[in-house]
């Protein structure tokens, strides 16, 4: 899977050059202090981190990545369960203590799709992506064909509508135009919103089946040259992918918040909540286009209309459509590789490194290219340590199985080991595709601070700024644009200011949801990107080496980026006196959050009143037909007032108790640290479970696997983002009441993050 979706919006030179002359005249840099250091250690830890920084060579990731993405890479495949133990062999080689654990999932396998256009004009879809020209693995035997995981299995003949994007939105419109998706086989596009909401919501709307294609206005001949002349898709590639409903948990569907081990008690398939209950199958826009060809009905709005050459109706037509998907309901084994070094004086705390390894191919962009990454990391701190050096905490590298179909491995581990992980782990460090440009970061805001002074002292291959510079200049580029959204809008107001550039808050769509939504453990997602054509190949059979190669990052200057910064962060935290977070930078990430929580009520009582308006209109027109009247909305009760004030209560008491620990901070840090051993060392450990306090036992509305209260993927957003989860859907939801309870809920766990604040403050001023 992957998350950073970056476009420059400008020729970045010109951004760039503008940027840094304005810059000269602004104090954007902090005092210089290394976060969590000394002067003498952070003196000895920039040498460190040059020392390991020349231990790093774009050779090694170009030859990992050549032979890691050389045969089919799927869950199940010999070439996953061999790269899982080429890993192995090298975390030995380079001084690891490293181990193989193994899960057994439920792994759903294609064995027969089909799709059929019936009718006057009958078509027989492809389903195969053919070999190009220049690929050398293209033509590859071993891979499965397209198919979209955790959909259900069927044999079904119907009618066929297109639903755009397929998002609630969508199916409003459709509604006001009299469409009924009941009993047909719905026809979304990739984008708008995650794969898995699709189908779901198809579902949930009385379809019953879906089909899911790539359209060439967004990721092909539209947006660039296609595949292999250019990075784009070409007609018959096709996106694949995991419909898994995981807004209620990820990992394995049968043993949900516990670990797949031998002796966990296994859900039945049919009880398994994750699992679609239609057939769903991903098509390329070739074999689409008969099907769109075959609608009548509607034309359908603007924005619904791709770049294929066609008039795009809604349907339906006077053609059916056969759709079968039967899928092989077996276990499969995954094989997470666990590397450890153990800390030489504080052992008892880890920082945990994971990028993923299977890929839905060849997987030679995502995720290969953060996993190379990584095990350049741990050969250069192999380096390290024969040279004498040991880190203070401990290591653990991971590179994890199973991801792509739902956060497989990555999620078994974390709920097997999540007593030990709650105890130990301070810190953990996602990456997954990377690619060329800018970098993007999102995680914990107590991290902010910690990413930028990294940043900072790594140099972006191209321009040779800065990597924080450089982000800072894409921020305010994206920002500034005609279009941009609100949240851009205020992160370019933030970038603008000077100091730290923001960092996003994560949803979920990489490994990190086990350790942050689940464990509460302080997380970071890292990845360059933006300047690369990977998109275009996203999840299908050209996904190759040749293609990233060409259109990723070809002189695997950017992968040795990745290296320098993740690597930086892991040597940092490891060997910090006192641990590298900052808890001003929650407090004033969370102001933020509450301030867009009383926008969204305001914003929710118009919409409420301007609804009610329309009920007492007595007619209602289409477009597209004026005579045709529409039924009404339901009316949904009076707005009662949200009681947000427990919220800005704890907020405005977490905001000077972050204050009043970074007073203390910074006169303990201006005597060095000195200390007792026993009090640092129990600081150290308030601090390092600090992001534990932001979760709750009972977890989320409808969805207790999710136990942070700050962050949480969306309910119908997928892999983004809802902050302050509990309350801002039930706003949005309107379910009125569970905004005031959630409102109550979430000041509680603020105030308990504030209390453990409070404790640290104490600890610094004793």
């Amino acid at each position: 899977m992957t998350r950073w979706k970056i476009r420059p919006l400008l020729t970045l030179a010109g951004v760039l050059a503008t940027f840094m002359a304005a810059a000269t005249g602004q104090a954007r840099h902090d005092d210089g202090a290394m976060l969590g250091f000394t002067p003498a250690h952070a003196a000895a830890q920039k040498s460190l981190e040059q020392r390991f920084d020349a231990l790093l060579d774009p050779a090694d990731q170009r030859s990992w990545l050549k032979q890691m993405s050389s045969e089919p890479n799927q869950v199940g495949s010999p070439h996953d369960k061999a790269n899982a133990e080429f890993m192995l062999a090298k975390f030995r080689e380079w001084g690891w203590d490293a181990h193989i654990e193994t899960f057994s999932v439920l792994y759903p396998t294609p064995k027969k799709v089909a799709l059929e256009l019936l009718g006057p004009t009958p078509y027989s879809a492809v389903l195969k992506e053919p070999a190009v020209a220049g690929d050398a693995t293209s033509d590859l035997p071993g891979a499965l064909p397209p198919y979209n995981v955790y959909g259900g299995d069927g044999d079904v003949t119907a009618e066929l509508v297109y639903a755009n994007y397929g998002m609630p939105d969508d199916y409003k419109e459709l509604a006001r135009r009299g469409i009924d998706v009941r009993g047909k086989i719905v026809i979304t596009r990739y984008g708008g919103g995650w794969r898995g909401l699709k189908p779901k919501l198809a579902q949930e709307h009385g379809a019953v089946g879906c089909l899911i294609y790539s359209d060439p206005h967004d990721d092909g001949y539209a947006q660039g040259d296609v595949y292999p002349q250019g990075g784009w898709r070409p007609a018959q590639g096709v996106q694949r992918g995991s419909v898994a409903d995981m807004q209620l948990y990820p990992g394995d569907p049968l043993t949900p918040g516990v670990g797949s081990t031998p002796d966990a008690k296994r859900l039945a398939i049919k009880d398994a909540k994750t699992i679609l209950k239609i057939p769903v199958l991903p098509i390329s826009y070739a074999d689409v286009t008969p099907l769109l060809q075959s609608l009548s009905g509607p034309v359908a709005p603007a924005g619904w209309r791709g770049a294929l050459p066609l008039t795009y109706h809604v349907g339906p037509g006077t053609a059916k459509a056969h759709l079968t998907v039967l899928s092989d309901w077996s276990q499969k084994p995954v094989y997470d590789v666990i590397a450890v070094l153990k800390g030489s004086t504080v052992p008892d705390q880890w920082i945990v490194r994971g990028n993923h390894h299977d890929g839905w191919v060849f997987g030679a962009w995502d995720p290969l290219s953060g996993n190379v990454a990584l095990m350049a990391e741990a050969k250069a701190i192999g380096g390290l340590v024969k040279q004498g050096w040991r880190p203070q905490r401990t290591l653990v590298y991971a590179s994890w199985d199973g991801e792509e179909p739902g956060l497989l491995g990555s999620t078994e581990w974390a709920e097997t080991h999540a007593s030990e992980l709650q105890q130990k782990a301070v810190l953990y460090l996602n990456s997954d595709t990377n690619g060329r440009g800018f970098l993007g970061a999102g995680g914990s805001h107590s991290l902010q601070h910690l990413v930028n002074q990294v940043a900072e002292g790594v140099t972006d291959p191209e321009t040779h700024a800065d990597v924080r510079e450089r982000m800072r200049a894409h921020i305010l580029v994206a920002g500034y644009a005609k279009n941009a959204k609100p949240e851009a809008k205020a992160d370019a107001e933030l970038a603008a200011a000077g100091g730290d550039v923001p960092i996003q808050a994560l949803g979920s769509g990489s490994d990190y949801s086990a350790f942050l939504e689940h464990l509460g453990i302080a997380s970071l997602d890292l990845g360059f990107g933006g300047e690369d054509d990977n998109g275009g190949i996203y999840h299908s059979r050209y996904d190759s080496f040749d293609h990233y190669a060409r259109f990723g990052d070809p002189t695997f200057e950017y992968g040795v980026a990745l290296s320098k910064v993740a690597g930086h962060i892991v040597l940092r935290t490891a060997n910090a006196d006192v641990l590298p977070l900052r808890f001003g930078d929650f407090s004033g990430t969370l102001d933020r959050y509450v301030g867009e929580l009383h926008k969204l009520v305001d914003d929710t009582r118009k919409a409420t009143a301007q609804q009610h308006q329309l009920l007492d209109l007595r007619a209602f027109t289409l477009d597209a037909d004026p005579t045709r009247p529409l039924a009404p909305p339901a009316r949904d009760s009076d707005m009662p007032a949200i009681e947000l004030a427990p919220l800005d209560r704890a907020a405005k008491q977490l905001s000077q108790s972050a204050q009043a620990y970074q007073a203390a901070y910074g006169k303990r840090a201006a005597t060095g640290f000195n200390m007792p051993a026993p009090q640092q060392q129990q600081l150290n450990q308030l601090i390092g479970s600090m992001e534990q306090t932001l979760t709750d036992p009972a977890g989320l509305p409808g969805r207790d696997w999710f136990k942070h209260f700050i962050y949480a993927p969306g309910m119908l957003t997928g892999y983004g983002v809802k902050t302050l989860p509990g309350v801002r859907e039930a706003i949005e939801a309107r379910r009125w009441d569970e905004a005031n309870q959630y409102t109550v809920a979430t000041a509680k766990v603020l105030d308990r993050y504030r209390a453990q604040l409070d404790r640290l403050t104490a600890l610094l001023d004793k």
